[in-house]
């Protein structure tokens, strides 16, 4: 067996975790940028492009078969310039190589490899490549070889298939298309495409693999409170529910995996992602806040639950990004699994009993790689459960409690999955949203209080006050490392999140940062030609990029998370109805128009998109409580009852009444009411620019609320 490679490659140096996790490996691998691409041009060598993520399993794996295989590397490093991408740390290299890779092999996903020329356009790529042939795949040594006498041979052949890959990528990134109105017609037809691929029997949409979906939830949610759409209201309750009882949620800590490899929610995919936990936390808040089932609350407090103790920097604010699913390549979810000897060891008889029946632990399990490991998930409901096993429902519930509260402790003393502890913009940005919308509703200080001091950090650590905002607030390590420039989505859900500080807290500060960042956003990202946003800024689009960079991108899909041109529609609308800017509202229409002739096309990737069209086709209805005292509480949470998406509920003091602190539209509005007299709580509730006498009585709110669209 031959030593292993102790020097370092140029990765040495590199900040993002992945990037790190390969800096030994054999392979000279070289971040992305200019150093690689020159040096490739210079040697005439073609680049070996590798995609992945800390937390991608079969990224491991392939690390793992290829490239710590010194005959591989050797071969890479013979005719190929090799360069490494975190696709959390460059999500806009990830985007277009995945969008090549798609046009060549008809799929995508991670690791992603790609083969380019020497400028960087892409000619060949795939996923997944095993070091031998086997799964029906091509191994990896004869990819190599028959890449690189490619190159030397039939390069002729080689350029004009880079040539129509780079034509193919221009095409998929450059969604548009005038022609429909911006009507709810248009969001009935995104909706009932959602609603044909809606499983009646096990919930979410399609077959499998299934991924949860949260802007397709959101918006079944806002169409079925406003218009009583039933199919929609059913579809919501189903999923959420479903996906609770499933092992795609984690039963003992909270929060939720990936996504679910079967279409009954079952096995899942175990990496933990932020942005899906962000995402379905205020789904489940709007859940609660529409239908009032403790079931929803109890669960999104959980995935709190799970944040806090594990994806938080709880001395300085902030929100890592993800964790691996697994601890080595020899287990696929141990850490998260249970053989029933595991199981038994752990709890009492009576415990383990109850247990085993309610989340259905069997000698024979579902995993692959060890059948007899389970994955927990509720096979029957708590009262059946309780039933057959003859407890009362209470006695059922404190078992429950304790064989949770003992798994989990044996669980803690297993290794743990990695955690990426990088925290990015975006992200964050998406977390401190999701944050402060929990605390709202379900009156949570603590968790306003750390939603308030993660935005703090980011604005103080990745945003220089005017224009520029970076894309990583701080990385896990305290490597040296380039500043990479925030794209469009760290932009937009920045904006939210400071949209969302000022409604918690009044201080006109994030109200001002929000106004700023908006500025930025359309002066850099717009693309006023086509009246769309760019996910990069526009001057950089233009300008000379590696390879598939100079593709014009327009975020339409939500992919996994919520696109950015939809995002930054909804941005500027809720800055409108602050502001009065009448601009904001015009440039929002023109960014809607844009991609109303092709949208309907999207159904289920595009549930971002009309909940922002619902937002401008609605009147914004804006609550205003004042007060301090409990009854201003209960006039909060009368406010906040029933999620809508043109719906924003604002906490103020008396002494915040003033024109000088208050956005410009309340400015003009609110000093102008004859106000109750102080000491007093009640509420103004305000249709477009039309505002109620102030109303102090809890029914009269909820009268003068109910019609909400």
């Amino acid at each position: 067996m031959k030593a292993p490679n102790t020097s370092a490659n140029p990765l040495e140096h590199a900040a993002s975790s992945y990037l790190r996790s390969a800096r030994h490996q054999p392979v000279r691998w070289y971040p992305w940028g200019e150093e690689a691409f020159a040096r490739a041009i210079a040697e005439d060598k073609p680049v070996l492009l590798d995609i992945g993520a800390v937390w991608c399993h079969w990224c491991h794996v392939m690390d793992r078969e290829s490239y710590e295989n010194p005959e591989v590397a050797a071969i890479l490093n013979e005719h190929f310039i090799a360069v490494k991408v975190d696709r959390d740390e460059r999500p806009d290299v990830d985007a277009r190589y995945q969008a090549a890779v798609s046009a060549i092999s008809g799929q995508g996903g991670w690791p992603l490899t790609a083969f380019l020329t020497p400028d960087g356009r892409p000619f060949f790529g795939g996923t997944y490549f095993p070091a031998e042939e086997r799964y029906g795949r091509p191994g990896m040594r004869r990819v190599l070889l028959t890449m690189a006498d490619s190159w030397r041979t039939r390069r002729e052949e080689v350029l004009e298939s880079a040539a129509s890959v780079m034509a193919a990528i221009e095409q998929n990134e450059n969604f548009s298309g005038r022609g429909a109105s911006l009507s709810f017609d248009l969001t009935d037809k995104i909706v009932a495409s959602i609603l044909k691929q809606f499983d009646p029997r096990h919930g979410g949409f399609g077959s499998q693999p299934k991924f949860p979906h949260p802007a397709a939830l959101d918006l079944l949610m806002d169409v079925s409170v406003r218009t009583g759409n039933e199919q929609a209201r059913d579809a919501v309750l189903l999923t959420l529910k479903r996906m609770r009882a499933g092992g795609v949620y984690d039963h003992l800590a909270g929060g939720f995996h990936r996504y679910s490899v079967d279409e009954r929610w079952v096995v899942p995919h175990f990496e933990k992602m932020l942005y899906d936990n962000s995402e379905l936390l205020r789904c489940y808040v709007h859940a609660y806040q529409s239908f009032v089932e403790p079931e929803f609350a109890s669960t999104a407090q959980e995935i709190i639950a799970w944040i806090d103790s594990t994806m938080t920097d709880r001395a300085h604010g902030g929100f890592y990004s993800s964790q691996d699913a697994d601890i080595n390549l020899e287990d696929d979810g141990d850490y998260f699994t249970w053989t029933r000897d595991e199981a038994r060891a752990v709890l009492n008889d009576q415990e383990f009993s109850f247990a085993a029946r309610y989340w259905d632990i069997g000698e024979l399990g579902d995993m692959h790689h060890n059948p007899r490991k389970n994955v927990l998930y509720i096979r029957f409901s708590l009262d059946d459960a309780a039933r057959e096993a003859g407890l009362s429902l209470d006695d059922a519930r404190a078992l429950l409690a304790s064989a949770r509260q003992k798994l989990l402790a044996a669980r803690a003393q297993r290794p743990t999955p990695f955690i990426d502890r990088t925290l990015y913009t975006g992200w964050n940005a998406m977390a401190v949203t999701a944050y402060l919308e929990a605390a709202r509703v379900l009156r949570l200080s603590q968790v306003k209080d750390f939603a308030l001091k993660s935005l703090d950090r980011l604005l103080a650590q990745a945003w220089d006050g005017g224009q520029a905002l970076a894309h990583v607030i701080a990385y896990a390590d305290t490597v040296p490392a380039l500043r990479i420039p925030g794209n469009l989505e760290d932009y937009a859900f920045t904006i939210h999140a400071c949209i969302d500080a000022w409604l918690a807290t009044g201080s006109l500060e994030y109200y001002r940062s929000a106004c700023k960042l908006a500025d930025s956003m359309i002066a850099l990202f717009l693309d006023r030609n086509a009246a769309v946003f760019l996910d990069l800024p526009v001057e950089r689009a233009a300008s000379a990029s590696i390879g598939a960079l100079s593709a014009r991108r327009r975020p339409l899909q939500d992919a996994p998370t919520p696109a950015g041109n939809p995002v930054a529609v909804s941005a500027l609308l809720r800055l409108e109805a602050l502001s009065g800017r009448a601009e904001f509202r015009d440039l929002a229409e023109d960014v809607l128009e844009s991609f109303a002739g092709i949208v309907e096309h999207f159904g289920l990737y595009v549930g971002t998109y009309a909940l922002a069209l619902n937002r401008f086709l609605l009147d914004p209805v804006q609550v205003v409580v004042v007060g301090e005292e409990e009854s201003a509480s209960r006039l909060e949470a009368l406010a906040t009852a029933r999620f809508a998406v043109n719906k924003t509920v604002i906490r103020l003091q008396a002494r915040q009444l003033l024109a000088e602190t208050l956005p410009e539209a309340l400015a003009e509005s609110i000093p102008q009411i004859p106000l109750p007299p102080s000491g007093t709580s009640w509420a103004l509730v305000c249709r477009g620019r039309t505002c109620l006498p102030p109303i102090a009585d809890a029914d009269a709110l909820l009268d003068a609320l109910e019609p909400i669209a």
